[in-house]
């Protein structure tokens, strides 16, 4: 193996508050952890929810396999996301309260080679927060290029 693989969702810290973060384990078929493993997914558009009293991420893009022939998975279906039951109770219950959503935070494949999800809680921002986060990220710019003098 080439080493680890990491796909951040970047527009995630600059559209929600991130409360709290779980790592899951995704559902998926031979041909998607292949894509994986090649980089070649995409998670921004990305959120999740309950169907069927399972958590499943919605949105999630993961290329088809360039090697994949007539087994090859669909590019956007719903994967479902394994989380002990507790996790997911407590999931459920923060997604019931008005504000609150489940985003998708990054994918990376762990030692043992299985990809693995890490989840948000999140709040949505408000206009005047994400012009804070701005204002925030071009005042530590501006430091380090200080610094750098």
């Amino acid at each position: 193996m080439s080493g680890a693989i990491t796909i951040k969702n970047k527009r995630a810290y600059f559209e929600y508050h991130i409360l709290e973060t779980y790592t899951a384990g995704i559902k998926l078929l031979g041909t998607e952890i292949k894509s994986i493993r090649q980089g070649k997914a995409d998670i921004n558009d990305a959120f999740c929810t309950f169907m069927d009293g399972h958590l499943q991420v919605r949105n999630m893009q993961i290329a088809e396999y360039s090697h994949g022939s007539f087994y090859n998975h669909e590019a956007k279906r719903d994967r479902v996301l394994l989380l002990r039951k507790k996790e997911l109770a407590k999931l459920k219950t923060k997604l019931e309260e008005k504000g609150f959503t489940i985003i998708p935070l990054k994918i990376f494949t762990s030692e043992r080679g299985f990809a693995k999800l890490e989840i948000g809680l999140a709040q949505g921002k408000k206009l005047y927060d994400k012009r804070e986060t701005l204002k925030d990220r071009d005042a530590k710019l501006e430091m380090s290029r200080a610094m750098k003098r």
